[in-house]
């Protein structure tokens, strides 16, 4: 587990700084609101294509030169940014970025799995997910800020810290048992009539529909949060608080979860999202100070949320799911994350170019509101961990 953290913290620092500072960096070019959203949305869509092959990758190759290759694209191409703002480039830059973090994100959640016992998964995913939170926490406000007052180039420089993770990600490979390693990447395994794939599909449907909705908001608030507050303190408190209570409420809500279950904590948190973006909505409709209060308010409860519903979702799939299709649960997860976080940055840039960010803010919300079916009642048949 430290050696997973540590790779985690330094593979999320490369990907978190350039998350607001890339679209920033195409508008410079001269890219308008919809340009500056496709630039995470082709990130995260060369992501989602790579966690599908993450598997195979794992299987034919091997824990260790996947993660060492998977961090090295993720970190290094950032630094090539120096060279051009053209959004041509910004996009190439970022699709080559998103084969790297779709290597190093559904390797991680699936080497939780491997690690720790079903009965304090919770507990792991927690830490897991505070590796993940810490580095959105500091670097995602800051890099608008650096970019500002230091430069554009040091974050780029930044951006390459997930290559100091590789000797981390190689004691991880070599703590993984190979009968681990194999089961979690999907081979040596015999097909279970009494346990398809296409069954471990439909059980991970619930989930994944809820992950996309909530990551939908925050993808689209993470991405245009710089551009529509005018304010750069604002824009900065906003980012932060949204992830610290986000860091919180993923670390904590996986202890609670592995005592009482988590069914319980879904009901809350799937309104209270759809209330977070509605209040955004009306909180940058106007510059008044009671919005601004409004928007740092949306931004703390949309953290807490996108932070525990993320852990609920990830320890939801491993449990509805046999050992055998924790591989799976882990590259659908991850895809149902990155897809919503793209959805957030691409439909909510191309809606409010069209309109208004109060509009597309809105539109989220009731996304996240339609969701609220899948919260109330469990998939029959998920074997979700019970209760201690």
């Amino acid at each position: 587990m430290p050696a997973l953290m540590v790779m985690t913290c330094a593979g999320f620092s490369g990907y978190a700084v350039l998350l607001t500072v890339a679209p920033l960096w195409a508008v410079e070019g001269g890219a308008g609101t919809a340009g500056s959203g496709l630039v995470n949305g082709v990130l995260l869509l060369s992501t989602v294509l790579t966690q599908l092959l993450v598997p195979r990758a794992l299987r034919h190759v091997g824990w260790g030169p996947v993660l060492a290759v998977g961090l090295a694209l993720l970190g290094v191409p950032g630094i090539l940014l120096t060279l051009s703002d053209d959004l041509g480039a910004v996009l190439g830059v970022s699709a080559v970025r998103g084969v790297g973090f779709g290597v190093l994100t559904v390797t991680g959640s699936a080497a939780v799995a491997a690690l720790v016992r079903a009965e304090r998964r919770g507990e792991a995913i927690g830490a897991y997910g505070l590796a993940v939170a810490l580095p959105n926490l500091v670097l995602l406000p800051a890099g608008p800020w650096i970019a500002d007052n230091l430069g554009f180039w040091v974050t780029f420089v930044v951006s390459a810290l997930p290559v100091v993770g590789i000797p981390a990600a190689l004691r991880l490979a070599s703590a993984l048992r190979p009968d681990d390693a194999d089961l979690h990447a999907g081979a040596g395994t015999v097909a279970d009539p009494d346990d398809p794939e296409s069954a471990a599909y439909r059980r991970l449907l619930r989930p994944v529909l809820l992950l996309l909705a909530v990551t939908l908001a925050g993808g689209a608030a993470i991405t245009f949060t710089p551009q529509m507050v005018e304010s750069p303190s604002v824009a900065a408190a906003g980012l932060f608080l949204m992830g610290l209570s986000a860091a919180l409420g993923r670390w904590r809500v996986g202890v609670f979860a592995d005592r009482h279950g988590p069914q319980r904590f879904l009901l809350p948190l799937v309104p209270l999202t759809g209330f977070s973006m509605a209040l955004m909505a009306w909180s940058v409709a106007g510059s008044a100070d009671a919005r601004t209060a409004a928007f740092l308010l949306a931004m703390l409860v949309l953290g807490l949320c996108y932070g525990g519903l993320q852990n609920l979702t990830l320890l939801i799939s491993f449990g509805s799911v046999s050992p055998r299709h924790h591989n799976l649960a882990s590259a659908v997860w991850n895809v149902g994350f990155d897809a919503g976080t793209a959805l957030g940055s691409v439909a909510v840039g191309v809606i409010a170019g069209s309109t208004s960010f109060s509009t597309a803010f809105l539109v989220a919300a009731m996304v996240a509101v339609a969701t609220l079916p899948l919260a109330w009642r469990p998939v029959v048949g998920a074997r979700e961990p019970r209760p201690r």
